[in-house]
């Protein structure tokens, strides 16, 4: 199906419903590296994520959202943009080339809505004119304040969010950006996760499963040492005690997101916003917990491309809270919907399509089976290798540039990608090559 009948089907849909409604504020809580697995809610069997769980029953849960790009910068740009890489022109930390005026905040800002980035950025410089409230940082989990003292930089994402909410004019609707830099790592820290000290006595008495190193199953140049998802690997989680560390570590950093996102919520309440403001949960990207002997993201398998999504839409009928969608979601389809939750119609650059009628309409509507994943060589090919796949729900095919290798995997019996079908499935690896080569190039 095309992008274009889904946009025109999701235009004509949000037309009908929007007849005499108000628009909705938007608050968009946006974490970092954070995969589809790794909540409460989602049966993970060791993290606790109370407030997001809360806030999936009070929605709805996308168990099958993904990102086109799993790198931080390039999916941020698409978020923002709701364009393919190929597009949007930030093919790592860059600036993307998308005209401001065709973003979602940049065009609820021209319609009066006051707009707000709390945290991450990582598009090339922060322009913090583009803005009414604007405060950016990342890059470490413990910053220094004028007064001297460290705050924890996801207690500041929750200050700054807060912050935003009260000083907010009270005659405008909002639209706010609360990116989280946790639960990336501290890179350049031997700790790597740096959590707050207060939460040193969550997971302590658990054991994490640990997961099998398949390293050597990658294909000809990502099964290398050189390669920086495997030199991440080492820094994390090539020890047992040093898995048990990284991970609990890690999952103490979900857990103090879990509880800001609780605060904003509940500040949303005591103003008597929830009921409207469009609230969503999301990441930038997956993430791998040593799984194909990795960490990090930046492949197109399934730890890395898949995200967590909790829409909580007040518009949602009462026997539709707390339902789950397995539906192709993308971070491409993000800026759509932002700007028909608050009647603005999105600009014909964006590719992404309205996904509110997945869970607004009465009837299942049409939507995509497939997409085009892309990603660009970082430094070189050694360091973080280009790929490219085409995603279906049982299928994948994934093409590796710099090699011309290429993967088949059935999704259905082998989630986890261990066995390469392109030499034994011939037909259908020729069907996914055609299919790929035509979503690649509408993703220009």
């Amino acid at each position: 199906m095309s992008c274009s009948f889904l946009s025109i089907f999701a235009v004509g849909f949000a037309l009908t419903l929007s007849a005499g409604a108000k628009p909705l504020n938007i608050v968009l809580l946006y974490a970092d590296d954070w995969r589809h697995d790794t909540l409460g809610c989602a049966g993970h069997p060791v993290v606790k994520t109370p407030r997001l769980d809360g806030l999936a029953k009070d929605g709805v849960r996308f168990t099958r959202a993904c990102v086109t790009t799993s790198i931080c910068g390039v999916s941020r740009a698409t978020m923002l943009t709701g364009q393919w890489m190929s597009r949007h022109g930030n093919r790592g930390f860059d600036a993307f080339r998308t005209p401001w005026e065709e973003t979602w905040p940049g065009i609820l800002r021209e319609a009066e809505w006051w707009s707000g980035h709390v945290g991450k950025w990582h598009c090339g410089k922060f322009q913090a004119g583009r803005f009414d409230f604007a405060r950016s940082y990342s890059g470490t989990h413990f910053l220094k304040q004028e007064d001297g003292n460290e705050i924890h930089v996801t207690r500041k994402n929750e200050t700054d969010a807060l912050d935003f909410l009260r000083e907010r004019p009270k005659d405008k609707p909002f639209c706010l950006a609360v990116n989280f830099f946790a639960t990336h790592a501290e890179d350049g820290h031997p700790d790597q996760y740096r959590p707050q000290p207060e939460s040193a006595a969550l997971y302590q008495d658990i054991t994490v499963p640990t997961v099998a190193d398949t390293f050597a199953k990658l294909p000809p140049g990502v099964a290398s040492e050189k390669n920086e998802g495997r030199r991440r690997w080492h820094l994390r989680f090539d020890t047992p005690e040093k898995y048990q560390t990284s991970m609990k570590n890690y999952f103490r950093l979900v857990s103090e997101v879990d509880t800001a996102c609780g605060r904003v919520l509940d500040e949303l309440k005591s103003q008597g916003l929830l009921e409207e403001t469009l609230v969503i949960f999301t990441t930038d990207n997956g993430y791998f917990h040593g799984e194909h002997g990795l960490a990090d993201k930046w492949y197109p398998y399934e730890e890395s491309i898949r995200v967590p999504l909790i829409v909580r839409d007040p518009r949602l009928a009462p026997e539709k809270r707390g339902t789950t969608n397995d539906a192709l979601v993308l971070n491409v389809d993000l800026a759509p919907t932002i700007l028909a939750a608050a009647e603005k119609t999105a600009p014909a650059t964006m590719q992404g399509s309205n996904f509110s009628p997945l869970y607004l309409a009465p009837e299942n509507p049409p939507w995509r089976e497939d997409f085009f994943y892309e990603h660009a060589v970082i430094r070189d090919k050694d360091f973080i290798p280009a790929s490219e796949a085409l995603v279906t729900r049982d299928w994948k095919y994934i093409f590796w540039p710099d090699s011309g290798y290429e993967e088949l995997f059935d999704l259905k019996n082998d989630p986890g990608e261990q066995a390469n079908l392109a030499t034994t499935e011939p037909k259908r690896l020729e069907a996914m090559r055609e299919r790929f080569r035509t979503l690649k190039v509408a993703a220009r």
